[in-house]
């Protein structure tokens, strides 16, 4: 009872299944390639997984085609890399209790030995555990001790090296000189998917030292062989086998024995037997290593696709990677491919294998974990059998196995004899069935196929003749179709025409358009310089009138005052007579000056104000020339007489108002001239009149200065007005109007109705001429005649119909048009509307 409960459950199933890990492995180039002047055919990107291959060439880089895989590795890549990154988490679940298969797959020389064993670094530089050049098999052992001697497991390693020869099996690790004795598969009763091989030597590896000497003594039996593609080529399958057996002991103190089973498969690579070199042994060698590589990628296609048989046993390959490939096992797959574009097409069949590997799906199991009670059970069973084998052959009684297994033997072959009794009475059976089938059965049946064939050659011909009625109808159809095709072609010619002549139109009216656009354009400048020229006129009109009503105020002040004073020195002097006459000329003196600026004022407001009124009458011409747009050509004349009108108005009033000013500013320089030369005289006979005789005399440098001012403006408003003229004179030429003719009406093409219609009515008249002419022809030659005619007419009259129809066609659409340019109404003498 108590190991009973101790005893672990058998299995623990991935019930979700695994799908098989499938890695790529690009190599770099080698001597031959490099020699052959080859091309990278090959990019791996190692961060998105990626194999891209260029199937078009050098000079095509447009065609690739692109593969994922779970891990990509490029040239560059190191052995470490590729270890750490593949097998370490494998070695995690082999110590764990799985089952695992590490296998090389790939083209003779692609790396596939070298990724598994590695090669040893020249003049042992490093140890083999630290050699960068050491592959997978010898770094797994390495890490298997160091793992479990660090974990405190007692444990144990025994390896076994196979070799599949030409589908023969050979123990490379025999301890045999020479690998000559062939060894047997059988398939394991414990294990329905699993083989036993019967004579493999397990060697026990006490520590990884031992490693390296056992992996020399396999190479060294290793069949190799040297060829056009790879010096040193594997010309068999190698799998290299490590069962791991692991102590547990349990919380009651029960010790387990756990199993981890590890398989390191290097293949032979496939080879193209023309390309290798390979002739008589060699080639058969390579025959059978790609036959069984072939039965490979049969095995993966009918895993993948979900057949209902899986061709494992057609080779000895598939047969022991049974469990391997859709079984109770986790494998992975490194694919090694080279990057030359010599070996383009065995490159893509690799990549094409691989990736259909991906899609295999394990149900990796845990192996069943022995108590000591149970493995000493097997053991002990074991050892009883064979100690019976083995007495059995030292007693000689005619047979060399034990009684029991005699008996086994003799059952199986009396139930094979029952079988084979068995299927003699079927066979019997079926032979007297087939004696019984008469002549009459035979005669029946070819007659029944004989009808049926009749039917079928009636079927075929009631075919034929509908397929001959469909060609004439084909026929008939092409011909109307052709008649109609032409017809179209002659209503398209005439629109390309018309729409030529429509092109042709509108692009000189464009040009009209954008004449006028022009116009207007120039038109707005000129009205706007000219609202400145005013602008800026009126400014200084304006400023000049501020100045000299400025000094007309000072020099009334300051002739007041000195009116004062002389009235005041006057008023002293009574006795003297001219200073009354002299007082007289003063008043009516500065009587004359108020009038003169008074008139002055009123001059310069008139100015003003007419300034203003022509400056308002712009406006409203600007208003009406935007109004009146539609009618261009009249409201620019208009605008420009009137412009000039005002200008020459302007002109006339600014002169004669400046005239007036100069004048009175004359008259008031006569005045004061008369009045200095009446203080000369006073001052002259009364000394103390001078002061008097200064104020005039400063009175009359200041009118002076007015003159001066006055003079200038009148200058500056000369060039003011002529400028304007000048602008007004270049505002452009106006486009002269232009009589377009064009067609103003587009025929409307016939319907294919009566095309048709019209293609109908000829055929008619044709048959009418045909049934005359058969009236007249003999009856021997009536028919064959009839369809040469026929023919005739339909290849060479009805296009003399088709050339007529489109003369006929071409003179009307003439005509047509020659009406349309006659009566093509009058255009209106009005200007086009402005569209800004």
């Amino acid at each position: 009872m108590a190991s009973s409960q101790l005893t672990l459950p058998a299995v623990k199933k991935d019930e979700k299944g695994r799908n098989i890990q499938v890695v790529v492995r690009c190599r770099p180039f080698n001597t031959v390639e490099r020699k052959s002047a080859s091309h990278t055919v090959v990019e791996c990107d190692q961060n998105r997984k990626e194999v891209i291959v260029r199937t078009g060439g050098a000079t095509d880089k447009a065609a690739r085609k692109a593969y994922t895989f779970d891990m990509v590795f490029g040239p560059s890549a190191k052995q470490i890399d590729v270890y750490r990154s593949v097998v370490c988490p494998i070695l995690d679940e082999v110590i764990m209790g799985y089952n695992c298969t590490v296998f090389a797959y790939g083209q003779t020389g692609t790396g596939k030995t070298f990724t598994m064993e590695g090669e040893r670094s020249p003049n042992e530089e490093f140890t083999w555990e630290e050699d960068p050049l050491a592959g997978i098999i010898p770094r797994t052992l390495h890490q298997i001790f160091e793992k479990l001697t660090n974990n405190g497991t007692e444990f144990s390693v025994k390896v076994s090296l196979l070799e599949i020869y030409n589908e023969e099996l050979f123990d490379l690790l025999s301890p045999a000189p020479d690998v000559t004795e062939r060894l047997q598969l059988f398939d394991d009763p414990r294990n329905k998917r699993g083989v036993t091989i019967k004579g493999l030597e397990e060697i026990t590896v006490h520590n990884k030292n031992e490693v390296y000497q056992i992996l020399e003594r396999g190479a060294a039996k290793r069949k190799t062989a040297s060829t056009l593609m790879n010096a040193y080529s594997s010309r068999s399958h190698s799998v290299f086998s490590v069962t791991i057996h692991m102590k547990e002991i349990t919380l009651d103190g029960e010790e387990l024995v756990k199993i981890g089973k590890l398989n390191l498969v290097d293949l032979a690579g496939s080879e193209n037997i023309g390309r290798s070199g390979a002739v008589d042994k060699r080639a058969r060698e390579a025959g059978n290593i790609n036959q069984s590589l072939l039965t490979l990628g049969r095995v993966i296609k009918a895993l993948v696709e979900r057949g209902p048989h899986v061709p494992y046993r057609e080779s000895k390959l598939t047969r022991i990677l049974q469990d391997s490939l859709g079984g109770r096992t986790k494998t992975s797959i490194i694919a090694t491919v080279s990057p030359a574009s010599i070996n383009l097409e065995e490159t893509l069949s690799t990549l094409d294998y691989a990736n259909r590997a991906k899609s295999i799906m394990n149900k990796p199991e845990v192996n069943q974990k022995l108590t000591k009670r149970t493995l000493i059970k097997e053991y002990t069973e074991e050892i009883e059998r064979l100690k019976r084998d083995l007495a059995a052959t030292r007693d000689k009684h005619g047979v060399y196995i034990s009684v029991d297994n005699y008996e086994n033997m003799n059952s199986k072959l009396m139930s094979q004899e029952e079988q084979i009794t068995e299927y003699t009475d079927r066979i019997a059976a079926v032979e007297e069935e087939l004696k019984k089938v008469s002549i009459m059965d035979l005669f029946t049946d070819s007659k029944q196929k004989l009808d049926q064939c009749t039917e079928d050659l009636q079927d075929k011909n009631r075919r034929l003749e509908e397929t001959h009625k469909d060609l004439t109808e084909t026929r008939h159809r092409l011909t109307q179709e052709e008649y109609v095709t032409s017809q179209l072609q002659s209503n398209e010619c005439q629109l390309y025409n018309t729409a030529d002549q429509l092109l042709n139109t509108a692009e000189v009216s464009t040009q009209d358009v954008n004449g006028l656009h022009a116009k207007l354009q120039r038109k707005r400048e000129v009205d706007l310089h000219n609202g400145e020229v005013q602008q800026s006129f009126a400014q200084r009109m304006e400023n000049c009138y501020n100045s000299m009503q400025t000094s007309l105020q000072e020099q009334s002040h300051k002739h007041a005052a000195m009116i004062d004073y002389y009235r005041s020195s006057v008023g002293k002097m009574r006795y003297v007579a001219p200073l009354s006459k002299c007082n007289i000329k003063c008043t009516v003196s500065e009587e004359h000056t108020v009038s003169v600026r008074a008139r002055l004022g009123s001059s310069v407001d008139s100015v003003i104000t007419e300034l203003n009124g022509v400056t308002e009458e712009g406006e409203r011409t600007l208003e009406e020339c935007a109004g009146y747009c539609r009618h261009l050509q009249t409201s620019v004349d208009s605008l420009a007489e009137s412009g000039l009108k005002w200008c020459h108005k302007a002109r006339s009033s600014t002169e004669n108002k400046a005239q007036e000013q100069l004048i009175l500013i004359r008259e008031t320089d006569t005045a004061v001239q008369d009045l200095l030369k009446v203080s000369l005289g006073l001052s002259q006979k009364c000394p103390h009149l001078r002061s008097f005789h200064l104020t005039a005399c400063l009175f009359a440098w200041q009118i002076s200065c007015v003159w001066q001012k006055c003079s200038s403006g009148c200058k500056d408003l000369n060039p003011c007005v002529l400028g304007t003229d000048v602008m007004c004179i270049f505002a452009g030429t106006t486009p002269q109007r232009k009589e377009y003719v064009y067609p103003r009406v587009l025929n409307k093409p016939r319907s294919r109705e009566e095309l048709e219609d019209e293609f109908r009515a000829q055929q008619e008249q044709l048959q009418c001429a045909l049934s005359q002419c058969e009236t007249v022809i003999e009856a021997e030659e009536e028919k064959p005649h009839d369809q040469v005619l026929r023919s005739y007419v339909l290849t060479i009259h009805i296009p003399e119909l088709k050339s007529k129809k489109e003369n006929c066609n071409k003179s009307l659409n003439r005509s047509k048009v020659e009406n349309e340019s006659t009566s093509t109404p009058p255009r209106s003498k009005l200007p086009l509307r402005c569209q800004n």
